[in-house]
């Protein structure tokens, strides 16, 4: 088997253009196999410099395949499945900036750089007031790209055409309005000069995106067969799913530069994230939460066979077409293909998606997931949401704990203050005590929703049917 390097495998030279802070799977399965297939689809030609933004890192292991290594897309396209390697050229050499910090500037003078991209998790976009100027490097990642900007500004001369584009990737809602509003702290902190501050504000943008594809990352299972299928030997695979999306907030002119849209790829750019945002959590992650609870006290341990069973799977449609989809703004038809999207990824046959990995923390992720729904969807329709208010008494009955009918222990997971709570409620034996006492905690839901019209009392009635007739019996009763 041979090892993969450029001189066993074909590797293209192009100008490097992208600043990628980050080497992890996710950006290497996500962006650089974006930028991929726009030098392969379009007149973009360009590489990407890798900087790992942290000490300890894989840079090493990167640099020692010369950079090169191969994506496996595993899913289903329009219900086919497929299950693809990518050969990825497009990384050109990855730096270690706390070893190469002076590589590391030397990205600011290069005139065709254009843009930066990073993922250094939702915990690295923040303003540390310890990280000085004179710091090589700074130890946060704004201190880092502030330091970078700085040099390029004055290495260029304020030249306003050198400015740089900045795609965060991180995920937190809108991250590069959080990311534009630490590098401003740092100017001010460091004191960089109103002449400094108005090059970035006018000469570079920083755009919030959201970013959706699933990468389980290194595929150990499988790396001794897709080896042997590749005939080389790639310790770098990365695994993701067939399903991508990446939103930017930025205006048109971007995307000429940055033409991912032109390759055929799910790249929107857009006004504003926000309904986007608010799509992907309410289409995706909202069904996610209330399926997972329904499924597992119906007998169900996988994702895929709960959207396929003939009961719990019309239970799934209910809530996301005829609920959740309600309350959204966006065109219905574009609703529509994004939720055929979503199902389509829940039934991925590669992927076995256990419920009870979801159910961690169940009621935080209902509060912002599935509440705002059902009090639009009141609003709107003059009607509880039964689907919905089901999803919730279920996440309530999981916590109660104890044995599923199939014998399987239930075993909640969860912050001790909430354990407890459900843990004296169902003590008391009284489903309206339960109903009442949940919906009443505040460090939950931020409000008291025993004030929501209706409410507690469907919930008392559907609490009463699965401790009579069973989880499953009871999603009858509502479709």
């Amino acid at each position: 088997m041979k090892a993969l390097n450029k001189t066993t495998a074909n590797k293209t030279i192009r100008p490097e253009k992208v600043i990628q802070f980050g080497e992890g799977n996710f950006l290497r399965a996500f962006v650089d196999w974006i930028i991929f297939n726009m030098n392969e689809k379009t007149d973009f030609n360009g590489s990407v410099v890798v900087v790992q933004p942290i000490e300890k890192g894989m840079i090493d292991m990167l640099n020692g395949q010369d950079c090169l290594y191969h994506v496996n897309l595993q899913g289903l396209d329009n219900g086919e499945p497929v299950n693809s390697l990518t050969k990825i050229d497009v990384i050109s050499r990855a730096l270690n900036v706390y070893t190469q910090n002076d590589e590391f500037m030397q990205l600011a003078e290069q005139p065709e750089m254009r843009f930066v991209i990073s993922n250094t998790t939702e915990a690295g976009i923040t303003f540390d007031p310890s990280c000085k100027f004179t710091d090589k490097p700074a130890s946060s990642y704004p201190g880092k790209l502030t330091q970078l900007l700085y040099h390029r500004y004055e290495y260029f001369k304020g030249d306003m055409s050198k400015g740089l584009i900045v795609f965060p990737c991180e995920l937190i809602f809108l991250n590069g309005h959080k990311l534009k509003e630490c590098i401003l702290q740092y100017i001010e902190l460091w004191q960089l000069g109103d002449d400094f501050k108005n090059w970035f504000l006018n000469a570079c943008g920083v755009y919030a995106t959201l970013v959706d594809r699933i990468v389980p990352g290194f595929p150990r299972k499988e790396i001794d067969e897709i080896k042997a299928k590749l005939g080389y030997d790639d310790n770098l695979v990365v695994q993701g799913e067939f399903f991508h999306l990446w939103v930017i907030e930025a205006p048109a002119s971007i995307a000429d530069e940055f033409p991912a849209d032109k390759a055929g790829l799910n790249v929107l750019f857009v006004p504003s994230e926000e309904p986007y945002h608010e799509r992907k959590v309410t289409l995706l992650n909202g069904p996610h939460t209330v399926l997972s609870p329904v499924a597992f006290l119906s007998g169900i341990n996988i994702v895929r066979d709960a959207c396929q069973h003939p009961v719990v799977g019309k239970y799934i449609n209910k809530v996301m077409c005829e609920e959740l989809m309600e309350t959204l703004n966006l065109p219905k038809e574009e609703l529509q293909k994004f939720a055929a999207d979503v199902l389509e990824r829940f039934v991925n046959p590669f992927v076995d998606h256990q419920v009870t990995s979801i159910m961690l923390n169940s009621f935080p992720k209902y509060e912002t997931r599935d509440l705002p729904g059902l009090k639009t969807y009141l609003a709107r329709k003059g009607e509880l949401p039964k689907g919905l208010v089901l999803g919730l008494a279920a996440i309530i009955t999981y916590y109660k704990g104890g044995v599923r009918e199939d014998g399987a222990e239930i075993v909640p997971n969860d912050a001790p203050e909430i354990m407890a709570l459900l843990k004296e409620l169902w003590a008391t034996g009284d489903t309206r005590k339960v109903a009442e006492g949940v919906l009443a905690e505040e460090s939950i839901w931020k409000s008291n929703l025993n004030a929501i019209p209706g409410l507690t009392d469907l919930v008392v009635q559907y609490l009463d049917s699965i401790q009579s007739i069973g989880m499953l019996e009871t999603v009858k009763t509502i479709l």
